[in-house]
């Protein structure tokens, strides 16, 4: 039953790769995934309803890992065609107030549900007996189970709970995403405003860009420390004629590096010493 659930997960990550390869989504790619997973989790889920896991360990690597990944590919395009089609058309303000009304969602799932999310991040295993074997739960007690999640032969109640902390992980990269959107329309509607008649173009990596920003924003030595982190990425564009994109997940992945996390300052100050020390030659 690993291997088939696997099996299930890769499928669904192939058509994400092919159908969703660009960060931005449409409401008609959105629609496909969520048609195209749900079949998927109901094979899934008539397979496993009815199956006995070799051991306790199986069942609980099944419902604390697989189960999760897949379902939370289904919460996250769903709920992404759900803020797509309700979101006001409207002005920029009005859209990002639905936006942002929209993070704080995530933060009251957050809020409601701390111990447990501490639990799981922490990577605990003392209670997952508890948590991820079939046969704890009251599922007349469990209300956010969503409808294709609720029959106690396929959950455990709480594996819906790591589904939704592992969507709402992807869903405040999409609505930071989202905001980061607004800000730049309302730049280019105002009049843009003349650096220097001396372009100069920015040619390391994109990333680099971004760490870059991102640490003159932390050193706070722009406008005595009150330039926000949308202003000085929105600098660094207009400056060095570089489109950054979602910034906010490239300083995500910044963040999970295992090994050196700020290369780019690494390389530049091991750059400027050597510079300093060959003058001195």
């Amino acid at each position: 039953m690993i291997l088939f659930a696997q099996e299930i997960l890769q499928k669904i990550e192939n058509e994400i790769a092919q159908v969703c390869s660009d960060d931005m989504v449409s409401l008609e790619q959105t629609s496909y995934m969520v048609n195209f997973i749900k079949p998927l989790f109901l094979e899934l889920r008539a397979n496993v309803s009815s199956f006995k896991f070799e051991n306790e360990q199986a069942e609980i690597e099944f419902f604390k890992k697989l189960k999760p990944e897949i379902l939370s590919r289904y919460l996250y395009y769903n709920k992404i065609s759900n803020i797509t089609t309700k979101c006001p058309i409207g002005s920029t303000e009005t859209q990002r107030e639905y936006f942002t009304s929209e993070l704080g969602n995530l933060k009251y799932f957050f809020d409601r549900n701390l111990d447990f999310y501490q639990y799981y991040r922490s990577k605990a295993t003392h209670l997952d007996n508890y948590y991820f074997v079939r046969g704890y739960m009251n599922f007349q007690l469990c209300t956010d189970s969503s409808f294709l999640d609720k029959d106690p032969a396929f959950s455990t109640g709480f594996d819906y709970k790591v589904a939704k902390i592992l969507c709402n992980d992807m869903l405040n990269i999409y609505l930071n995403q989202q905001l980061q959107l607004l800000d730049k329309k309302q730049q280019s509607d105002k009049t843009p405003t003349e650096l220097s008649n001396f372009k100069l173009k920015w040619t390391g990596t994109k990333s680099e860009a971004i760490e870059w920003g991102y640490g003159l924003f932390v050193a706070k030595i722009l406008n005595n420390g009150n330039a926000t982190i949308k202003e000085v990425m929105a600098f660094v564009e207009d400056a060095f004629d570089i489109e950054l994109g979602d910034y906010y997940r490239t300083y995500l992945s910044l963040k999970n590096r295992k090994k050196d996390r700020t290369a780019f300052f690494t390389f530049i100050v091991e750059q400027l010493q050597k510079r300093m020390d060959d003058d001195n030659l």
